[in-house]
């Protein structure tokens, strides 16, 4: 149920805009990390730096989000204390896991290839709802859409063959995408349970910053650094916490006043944005726009729209 139909929030525009908006911002993850690892001077095989960087930025995200949400909310936002026990799992696979891996692959393979691979996420996700959590009852749209997106990915890569030989993959690049995406699904879910007993702006917040704490943790333990060589650095970081607090704020108040599925089938720009920034930013844009490319994404794309679509019940 939405709160206020007649609300400015539900207005199709607006609608359309912020979330495009929000896809922009979630699509420009990839690039910005890349570059942060190029104005912080990181190299692929500094493994606790970036834990470093990753454990700073989503600090800085969970910050954010809680002070946009109260904002939002007209009151503090301070978790109860039966809540912490879903901040820290949900902080294990939403941020500690899935940004492990996430950071790791983006040092090892283009923004592009991220990018399509990462919306894996999309389709793991129902598919994990319906058969390992039983959330969801099986339905034959869902699975169809899933067999679409995932069918773009692999040809992608050069069809069944290719990753089978496993020429175009590797473990530290593709493969650890893969592995952010499957956690991205196992917190997708698990919000989606916590949030019976919690509000999921609270749970997301403070599971942020204690997931980014324990990364920063770790990263220095292990002998990382962050060092700040110029302004830029500064900027990057502030703009890579905003990606995570302003999108998930923003397409949180989206689906506060309107259906999820009208909010949720608008996530197909999420992969074109990433890819389309990757060409942007990284000059990466021949393997962007080659035919494989954008088959891809009209395909994963498309898995989007049939997994998130649903018809619209006006009631009188």
């Amino acid at each position: 149920m939405t709160e206020n139909k007649n609300s400015f929030w539900t207005l199709a525009p607006v609608v359309v805009l912020v979330a495009i908006f929000c896809c922009v911002l979630w699509g420009s993850a990839s690039p910005a990390i890349k570059i942060a690892y190029e104005l912080f001077k990181i190299d692929a095989s500094d493994t606790p730096s970036r834990l470093v960087l990753a454990g700073a930025r989503f600090m800085l995200a969970g910050v954010m989000t809680i002070f946009f949400g109260s904002i939002l909310a007209k009151k503090p936002l301070i978790p109860q204390k039966d809540s912490w026990k879903y901040i820290v799992i949900l902080s294990f696979f939403q941020t500690i896991g899935q940004y492990y891996f996430f950071f790791m692959s983006l040092a090892n393979t283009s923004g592009v290839r991220g990018s399509i691979i990462n919306a894996s996420g999309n389709f793991l996700a129902p598919l994990f709802a319906i058969f390992l959590f039983k959330l969801e009852k099986v339905s034959v749209k869902k699975l169809i859409g899933c067999v679409t997106g995932f069918l773009g990915i692999i040809m992608f890569f050069g069809g069944a063959g290719a990753l089978v030989s496993g020429a175009p993959m590797t473990l530290k690049g593709e493969g650890a995408m893969l592995a952010a995406a499957f956690f991205y699904a196992i917190s997708g879910c698990s919000i989606k349970i916590f949030s019976k007993h919690e509000n999921p702006v609270i749970l997301s917040g403070y599971q942020f910053f204690l997931g980014g704490a324990v990364l920063f943790v770790i990263g220095l333990t292990l002998g990382g650094s962050l060092n700040f060589y110029s302004t830029g650095c500064y900027l990057n970081l502030i703009y890579m916490g905003f990606i995570s607090a302003g999108a998930y704020t923003l397409w949180g108040v989206l689906l506060k006043y309107n259906p999820v599925s009208k909010v949720s089938v608008l996530g197909f720009v999420n992969p074109i944005m990433g890819v389309l920034l990757s060409a942007l930013f990284l000059g990466e844009g021949q393997e962007a726009l080659s035919v494989a490319s954008i088959v891809a994404l009209l395909l994963v794309s498309t898995g989007i729209i049939i997994v998130n679509y649903e018809k619209q019940v006006i009631s009188r």
